[in-house]
């Protein structure tokens, strides 16, 4: 899904003109998780361009706030931020914003639960009216299409089948007490004479009481 919307941006850059001095593009994460996730992303599909990004979110120190503030001053093809952070920073009055093409809003649906609303339509107010917007959602439920609708002109829905294993593959969960775990794996084991296994543990302790 990231390379989804990274490699054509990427492309529109490299083969489009762009204002140096600006921001290019803005892509709109939930969590500083996801925000590092695709900044690395990023670096790895344009490593062998000259396009320039930044990752913007909470939690850093003073040096990633002078670093963040250099580079919202003055100008990234990409800045990849979390909606409280970005929002602080344009208050600040130094954003340039001017020049924006693409906006991404990435996981919608998680950042509305995540109340975020305000803070995203404040970050939309500051943006030119004429862009492309991309939105991103695991569910369409009545506000994510309220939000498609207050944002998106004339959009080209796309909607991608969830999923399924195929019908050979068995799915089963048990709900066991703890000291019950191990004698039920055994039993299992035991019963359904498995060529191999791949087991998971939750950590280093239960690892060497299966084995």
């Amino acid at each position: 899904k990231t390379a989804a919307f990274l490699l054509p941006l990427i492309h529109k850059i490299i083969t489009g003109k762009n204002n140096p001095h600006a921001i290019t593009s803005l892509v709109i994460v939930p969590t500083r998780e996801l925000a590092i996730q695709i900044a690395q992303h990023l670096e790895g599909l344009s490593y062998f361009t000259s396009v320039s990004s930044i990752a913007v979110y909470g939690g850093g120190d003073g040096n990633a706030f002078v670093q963040e503030k250099k580079a919202l001053s003055m100008g990234a093809d990409f800045v990849v931020c979390t909606p409280g952070k970005m929002m602080s920073h344009i208050k600040m009055g130094y954003v340039k914003l001017d020049h924006l093409q693409y906006l991404v809003l990435d996981e919608a649906d998680r950042m509305l639960d995540m109340g975020f609303f305000d803070d995203i339509m404040f970050i939309i107010d500051h943006l030119p009216k004429k862009r492309q917007n991309l939105l991103f959602s695991a569910t369409m439920p009545p506000k994510i299409r309220s939000l498609a609708k207050k944002i998106l002109h004339e959009p080209t829905e796309i909607n991608i089948a969830i999923s399924k294993p195929p019908e050979k593959i068995v799915q089963q969960a048990y709900l066991v007490y703890e000291p019950q775990k191990i004698p039920l794996i055994v039993h299992l084991l035991k019963e359904k004479k498995f060529k191999t296994v791949l087991v998971f543990c939750s950590s280093k302790l239960n690892v060497k009481q299966l084995t």
